[in-house]
Order: structure tokens, then C-alpha cells, then sequence
């Protein structure tokens, strides 16, 4: 499976901008690959930058990457759901809320970087136990139309958008 496959009636506008920006990925290995290349990343990053706020009431390295962790979760228990055709449209969740509950800043960054790897392989060995048929199966979450196999380019992308950010306004 690969991202290129997906057609827009998979996934909203505000998932396209996570999707849009992935050349030709397959799926599982890219979900592989791009943990390794996150984690190499912000163990790069000088240590006085975790706690680092570019502008006031902006989230930390800390918080974003307890945010990308707790998304991934949200986002794979909707394409669990959706995948064994649940029917039941899935709410949004408010992203500040999760941040603004967390105790990320009072973390060590191995300790995020830990969880975002164990979440990864749960998310990895979930997607591998689809089949073609269950990652074409579209649902509903936060009021639109989401296919499981939209759901892990979305986990791909999102944490791509991240890091990006991480490079442009915290390096």
C-alpha cells in the first residue's frame, strides 16, 4: 500500500495537508522508517532546546512530542475501530486539552522518545494485521470520511509536519 493510492474522498482537507506532502510511501515501511528518523533527529537537538518555547503559550519539543504520541494512539484506535466496521462516528478530540494534561516538560526526552517507540511498534503490528480489504474500509471521525489505510499516512505525515516545525521555528 502505498500513498499515492489513495484517492481524496479517503480523508478531509485538514488530514490533506499531512497526506499531500508524502512522495510515493509504502505504508508499513515508511511507518518504520521515519521512527528511526524522528528519534535520530531530536536526540540531535542541544538539550536547552527541549524545554524552549518560540513564542508565549507555544508548546515545547516536550509537548509536541507527547502530543505526536498521543494522537498516534487516537489515530490508530480509529483505524482499529473502523477496520473491524464499526459503524459509530468517532468524535475529534481537542488537542490542547491533551497538552495542556500531560506532565511532558517534567519528562527526560529518552523517556518520550521510549513511548513514542513502543506506541510505533503497537501501531506498526496493527497495521500489519490488516488486510487490503479492512485498510479500504472508510468510517467517519471528527465529521468526515476516513479510510484506515488514510489513517496510517496521516500518522506518517503528522509526525513529518512535527519535525518540520521543530526545524523552523525551535533549531
Amino acid at each position: 500500500m502505498n500513498s499515492n493510492q489513495l484517492s481524496a474522498d479517503e480523508y478531509s482537507s485538514f488530514n490533506a495537508t499531512y497526506i499531500e506532502t508524502l512522495e510515493n510511501v509504502n505504508l508499513i515501511e515508511e511507518l518504520e522508517i521515519c521512527l528511526h528518523d524522528f528519534i535520530r533527529f531530536v536526540q540531535n537537538i542541544p538539550m536547552d532546546k527541549f524545554d524552549y518555547r518560540y513564542a508565549e503559550g507555544k508548546w515545547t519539543i516536550k509537548d509536541i512530542i507527547q502530543h505526536i504520541i498521543d494522537s498516534e494512539r487516537i489515530f490508530s484506535y480509529r483505524a482499529l475501530r473502523i477496520s473491524r466496521n464499526d459503524k459509530t462516528p468517532l468524535p475529534g478530540f481537542e488537542e490542547n486539552n491533551y497538552v495542556d494534561n500531560t506532565n511532558a516538560n517534567t519528562r527526560s526526552i529518552q523517556g518520550l522518545l521510549t513511548e513514542m517507540a513502543a506506541v510505533r511498534e503497537s501501531t506498526l503490528l496493527l497495521f500489519k494485521s490488516f488486510t487490503q480489504e479492512q485498510l479500504q474500509i472508510i468510517g467517519t471521525a471528527s465529521d468526515n470520511p476516513i479510510s484506515v489505510r488514510a489513517i496510517g499516512f496521516i500518522i506518517i505525515g503528522h509526525q513529518k509536519h512535527h519535525q518540520t516545525v521543530f526545524q523552523e521555528r525551535y533549531l
